[in-house]
């Protein structure tokens, strides 16, 4: 359980759900964990349980705040090896009824946070001298269409997107990139997503499936672990939840779409 002994991690989003599962996992293999979280006070809990933890109350939309974020987890002088952008929200609704600030809010937390994380990190991971890994969580909704989901769909094919042209681009320098990609996951994403129209009259419907049969948090800690470990440049969890549809999208479009379409409510916000 010393595997990350003197390693550094960063986790954005760090205070429930998937972030916190991946901050407490990298606790128990011995790391230095910096947990941000928007919610302060959910930030300082998950500090706590990982033994050697740091809170921080960031707002991953802010890019001064994330900029600030760096400064003081480098400050230590002790560098970065992990930074798991993870930092997230949920959106599903009818087009008519979603919002620009709904596409702002969106675009800044899930796609721009990332980016902001990306601008204030990586090029100190490139000065520190020794091997980091980036791993930006996406979402299965970054790597296959679904209606109702716009806004998160397009901030989540960006990241894919940005986290494969940084790979090519930082490929030998240090520095390697990954994407988590979660399909149906028991988080509370969804009973805080942001739910217009049609979706906003089941909300007690799909949070009630996403807890019945929603995969385990701890399960995409171990896919980001796994990524950190050497995996691949996209990591699908739960692979035959996500990987299924996903290949075959590649091998056969209109497969992939009868399929997906039936997927259609099932696999929603991460």
């Amino acid at each position: 359980m010393t595997e990350f002994a003197g390693k550094v991690v960063v986790v954005t989003g760090g205070g429930s759900g998937i972030g916190r599962a991946t901050a407490r996992l990298f606790g128990r293999l011995g790391a230095r964990v910096h947990v941000a979280d928007i919610h302060g006070t959910a930030a300082e809990t998950v500090a706590a349980e990982v033994g050697d933890g740091v809170a921080h109350t960031v707002d991953c939309s802010d890019p001064a705040a994330v900029e600030a974020l760096a400064e003081r987890v480098f400050g230590e002088g002790r560098g970065v090896d992990v930074l798991h952008n993870n930092a997230g929200i949920g959106h599903a609704g009818d087009l008519e009824q979603t919002t620009m600030e709904d596409w702002q809010r969106v675009i800044g937390v899930n796609l721009l946070g990332v980016a902001y994380g990306v601008q204030a990190f990586v090029p100190r991971l490139l000065e520190q001298g020794r091997p980091a890994t980036v791993v930006n969580t996406a979402s299965a909704a970054g790597l296959f269409a679904l209606p109702q989901m716009g806004p998160y769909c397009a901030s989540k094919f960006g990241v894919v997107g940005l986290t494969e042209a940084l790979s090519a681009e930082l490929r030998g320098r240090g520095v390697r990139m990954c994407a988590v990609c979660p399909g149906v996951i028991d988080t509370p994403i969804v009973r805080n997503s942001i739910l217009r129209g049609e979706p906003e009259t089941r909300r007690d419907s799909i949070v009630d499936f996403y807890s019945r049969r929603g995969t385990s948090p701890e399960e995409v800690a171990e896919a980001v672990l796994d990524a950190v470990r050497g995996g691949k440049l996209i990591r699908t969890v739960p692979r035959a939840e996500v990987g299924v549809p996903w290949a075959l999208r590649r091998i056969s479009p209109r497969l992939a779409g009868a399929l997906i379409s039936r997927l259609a409510g099932v696999i929603g916000p991460r």
